[in-house]
């Protein structure tokens, strides 16, 4: 099939929207971690929309690369999530985004990619599948931490390391302020149990 008239093309162009509006959100959601003195939560929400990105970029690629028609734009219709809200129903939202996209939205794009005959586009579908798959493991853990208040704190001794400085303690709980660097709590780093 010839890539400027295949669905793949437009599945591409979905996917690459998607992308950077989830990089965008998981932006906002960091400096509102931040706001609220959570910083390695923040971090965290950092590296996933650098991780979002990046796939949006590969999606944006494919299309530039394979896309020998005149035309540059790409009509595409579809749902993309609004919704303002603090950050333990944002991400709790977020997760079941990314499992969605995991389980259902990337392996149909690349059905249909190997169908049309792009197999290395079903290829890169299934593996940006996977690292959804892992970011909402991370939201959904964060999520739940955060709405039972346990991110710095456990029913058994565990290792609290601070993200600033790599002072390293096993306890129950971790310091309100870093002994080693006084940095504040929320730069205590969350085990997500990955």
């Amino acid at each position: 099939m010839e890539f400027s008239n295949s669905k793949t093309k437009e599945n591409l162009a979905r996917a690459f929207a998607a992308e950077c509006q989830a990089g965008a959100r998981y932006q906002f959601m960091a400096k509102d971690a931040k706001q609220n003195q959570l910083n390695y939560i923040s971090t965290i929400l950092k590296q996933l929309a650098k991780n979002e990105m990046a796939h949006a970029k590969t999606f944006y690629q494919y299309i530039i690369d394979n896309d020998k028609s005149k035309n540059g734009n790409i009509n595409i219709e579809a749902g993309y999530p609004f919704k303002q809200s603090e950050l333990a129903t944002s991400l709790k939202a977020a997760a079941e985004v990314e499992e969605y996209e995991s389980t259902n939205i990337y392996p149909a794009f690349a059905k249909v990619a190997k169908d049309e005959g792009f197999s290395d586009i079903a290829k890169t579908f299934l593996l940006v599948a996977e690292v959804e798959k892992t970011h909402a493991q991370k939201l959904s853990a964060l999520a739940q931490m955060y709405a039972k208040k346990s991110l710095y704190k456990s029913s058994e001794a565990k290792q609290f390391v601070c993200s600033n400085c790599g002072h390293t303690e096993t306890k129950k709980a971790a310091w309100q302020t870093c002994p080693l660097c006084d940095y504040p709590q929320g730069y205590v780093q969350i085990d997500l149990g990955q």
